[in-house]
């Protein structure tokens, strides 16, 4: 009887590896929405990089681990799931960008450390095809043309590295050690209103601030630099080809909200150059679209249009998605975080600001020198097509410049509690 199960384990076994990636999707798949499709690819990305760290961990074998070495042989030839251990790109910050898989080291760590990042940027999910029509100055528009969303870009072990670097930036601004237009931390006074925010690169303002400046990028204002984790973030997503080096941010906004925060119905000041994309952390939430969003309540708004954000997704927006389509975060169920990268006009950039010579001429990784194709989810099985929804009653309110206040608002800012001798912390993540 042992040996019979011996074999049907066995089998098995070899039956799951003979198979391809989308025929065992498909089957566990089969009869569910394309949104619940999409969160099952997620929940799989996350359970297999969960066995990955496990297998990690195990202590080697006299054998020198054989088994650990036969799964990754079996990752690098057939899995598109599967995320590998993190490239030394990421550990150490090194910029590899010139370095190919042909160029290896008199000891070969580098080639293959260079092949582990092309395997995990072949197994990013990319759902390229959101389609919702409107009728726009008279014609059928998709307005959710130029949307994208990324998964599978940041792992587990990074995805706490970066909570816990926007944790102690948002320690800093709370003791006043960040300049002052860095932080902003407004009272709650009602539900939906005060999330914290921390923004890099530039100043901008969601309304008019108290100097009379109007919204956008203030140009006579300062704030801090972009942190170094938050560089890394941006070479990984353009070599990874999701961000295109044609548009690499050199600017972001950390929004942190509580249970209940939110974001009202807004479309991006093009003081900001497209695409530019929303990283996701520590709770997945939706986000509405629409030519015409309607706020019913305080935190409440209606959408025709609700689309995910798994944590650990990136979110770009583009054409259709970010001109046309206005965008709203309804109150979120639970503590979230979301980083905001965008590319600043040239000709709207603060007057003392200096190029980062960190950002320049990344290179995106060049496929064709690896076995592995990119992942696209824009076939007809995946293609999201949404249907109109029923309007809700409107029972809206106003919003007011509460809604989106002038960064440079907290506490501690207005209380002057800069500490200049602590600025070098920052830059040391």
């Amino acid at each position: 009887m042992t040996g019979e199960l011996t074999r049907w384990e066995s089998d098995g076994e070899s039956l799951l590896q003979s198979l391809e990636r989308d025929e065992i999707f498909e089957y566990l798949s089969e009869g569910f929405c394309r949104q619940c499709k999409s969160l099952l690819q997620t929940r799989i990305h996350s359970l297999v990089n969960q066995k990955v760290r496990e297998r990690e961990i195990r202590p080697k074998s006299n054998n020198g681990d054989i088994e650990g070495s036969r799964f990754l042989n079996r990752q690098r030839q057939e899995t598109r799931f599967t995320q590998m251990p993190v490239s030394s790109s990421w550990r150490k910050g090194s910029n590899s960008h010139s370095q190919s898989l042909n160029n290896s080291s008199s000891d070969g760590r580098d080639s293959e450390e260079e092949q582990n990042e092309h395997i995990r940027a072949s197994q990013v999910v990319r759902e390229e095809e959101f389609v919702y029509f409107e009728r726009i100055n008279g014609k059928p528009t998709n307005v959710l043309q130029g949307l994208e969303l990324h998964t599978g870009v940041f792992n587990a072990q990074e995805q706490r590295k970066i909570v816990e670097c926007v944790y102690d930036l948002q320690t800093m601004g709370q003791r006043g050690q960040l300049r002052e237009r860095t932080y902003s931390e407004p009272r709650k006074w009602m539900r939906g209103k005060g999330r914290v925010t921390i923004q890099f690169g530039c100043c901008y303002n969601y309304a008019v601030d108290k100097n009379g400046n109007p919204p956008g990028i203030v140009r006579d204002e300062e704030v801090d630099p972009l942190p170094s984790l938050f560089k890394k973030m941006i070479k990984r997503m353009v070599r990874w080809h999701v961000l295109p080096p044609s548009c690499i941010p050199n600017s972001c906004i950390v929004n942190i909200y509580e249970e209940g925060d939110c974001i009202p119905p807004h479309i991006d000041h093009h003081d900001f150059v497209r695409p530019f994309c929303t990283v996701s952390f520590l709770t997945e939430c939706n986000i509405l679209f629409g030519s015409n969003l309607k706020i019913l309540s305080p935190g409440e708004f209606w959408g025709p249009v609700s689309i995910p954000l798994p944590v650990g997704s990136v979110l770009i927006l583009n054409g259709n998605g970010a001109d046309i389509a206005k965008h709203c975060v309804p109150a979120v169920p639970a503590k979230r975080i979301s980083i905001t990268f965008r590319k600043m006009d040239d000709s709207k950039m603060p007057y003392r600001f200096l190029l980062d010579p960190e950002l320049d001429g990344i290179n995106p990784l060049d496929y064709s020198l690896a076995n592995h194709k990119k992942v696209h989810y824009n076939d007809k099985s995946t293609r999201r097509e949404y249907e109109p929804v029923r309007t809700r009653s409107n029972n809206s309110f106003v919003i007011e410049k509460d809604d989106f206040p002038p960064l440079g608002s907290s506490r501690a800012a207005m209380n002057g509690l800069r500490v200049s001798k602590d600025r070098s912390r920052q830059r040391n993540f």
